[in-house]
């Protein structure tokens, strides 16, 4: 055998361009800074004002659909569209029936990407903590009370807390300033899990990278009390993470140290990743058998369904898209079948993958074997991510 042959190299195809779109996010974040002082404070308005829905458990089994709420018209007589949701103020925040606040809610929260490449730098430049199982949640703490919201709008909790602000109490903090703490509630404790601090003492956090936010994090929150157990001025008890290095120990640490809570998979942060509300490429969760009990979606009963299922949005055009931002575009719909299906732009629909699955060419989507399904479940927020899709179903290259 020639020299040359001992070793030929071999580059394996990429799975997905989840790689080139870290890199873009954080050029992106670098270049175009949103005003994250006033964005605080429109969310803490419309946390506050929304009106309470039914929720969702964003990791448990979905319930079985409800009758649809009416949705509040417009002056020309139609529903808000995605582009007018995207634009509203606080008042047109505060007045958004059921269906519109999942879909805004959906949008504030950072949510995170399916790990289906292995970063690069993972052992530098992130961070990784095993999630807690439960409601995801903001908390806002506000004007002598403390709300926590689901990302379907829905109100959690409404309690007094000591958190600054939090509660009806002399020694609460100004009641100009406010909080809005990233959490998951963990029912089987009753405790607040804070994976993310987006505003402290009306000092917004969204601009700042999650290095320094989940140092300010660790400093801040104990200072309040708000870890202690519960008491009269402090309904429910808040409890951070332990957060890891992504090097060898960091990684089996929060992958097999025991916690005090449930696992649902792991999550990585990118240690210079902004608060970027919707999903980005920034943020990984990770899931197998061994750290998470929600690998596999679950039907209404908790039981797996024969065939897993994408749930995809339906644009104006007839697109059949995922909540990436930008969308992928698995595919498009008849205007006839949508019609006779009584499908409109923006239903989440859902779809098996048949047996020709996904085809990707440079971890793009090339095509997909979809069989259409019906609606989705009406209390669901948005679409699948795109990673999500690739992770749970085989595709070829």
């Amino acid at each position: 055998m020639a020299p040359n042959d001992l070793r030929r190299p071999f580059k394996r195809p990429p799975i997905s361009d989840q790689e080139r779109r870290r890199v873009q996010t954080l050029l992106r974040q670098a270049q175009n800074r949103q005003d994250a002082q006033r964005h605080a404070r429109f969310l803490v308005n419309t946390v506050l004002t929304l009106p309470s829905q039914s929720y969702a458990p964003e990791s448990e089994p979905e319930p079985e659909p409800e009758p649809e709420p009416e949705i509040e018209l417009t002056e020309a007589g139609s529903a808000p569209d995605l582009k007018s949701l995207e634009n509203l103020d606080v008042l047109g925040a505060s007045k958004l029936k059921a269906a519109e606040a999942r879909k805004w809610f959906a949008k504030q929260l950072m949510l995170p990407e399916w790990m289906i490449d292995i970063p690069n730098n993972l052992a530098q430049d992130w961070f990784v903590f095993a999630r807690p199982s439960g409601k995801r949640c903001f908390v806002v703490s506000c004007n002598g009370t403390t709300i926590s919201r689901l990302r379907n709008g829905s109100i959690l909790n409404r309690f007094p807390s000591a958190l600054p602000s939090g509660a009806r109490k002399k020694d609460s903090g100004s009641s100009q300033s406010y909080s809005i703490l990233d959490c998951i509630f963990h029912e089987v404790d009753q405790t607040y899990y804070v994976i993310d601090m987006v505003c402290w003492r009306g000092y917004s956090l969204s601009d700042c990278t999650a290095e320094f936010r989940f140092f300010w994090l660790n400093s801040k929150l104990a200072e309040t009390g708000a870890c202690e157990p519960p008491s009269y001025y402090h309904k429910y008890r808040f409890s951070l993470v332990p957060v890891y290095g992504c090097d060898s120990n960091g990684l089996q640490a929060a992958y097999s140290a025991p916690v005090p809570y449930v696992k649902d998979g792991l999550l990585f942060y990118n240690k210079h990743a902004h608060y970027q509300a919707g999903v980005t490429p920034l943020a990984l969760v990770w899931k197998d058998e061994n750290c998470s009990q929600y690998v596999m979606d679950t039907d209404s009963k908790g039981q797996v369904p024969s065939q897993q299922q994408v749930v995809l949005e339906l644009q104006e055009d007839g697109k059949l898209t995922t909540s990436d931002d930008p969308p992928v575009v698995f595919g498009c719909l008849d205007g006839s079948f949508t019609q006779q299906s009584g499908l409109q732009s923006g239903c989440l629909i859902r779809f098996s993958i048949g047996e020709g699955g996904l085809v990707l060419m440079d971890g793009k989507l090339e095509k997909a074997d979809l069989h259409y399904l019906g609606k989705a479940n009406r209390a669901r927020g948005s679409a699948d991510s795109f990673s999500k899709v690739v992770r749970k179903f085989p595709a070829q290259h």
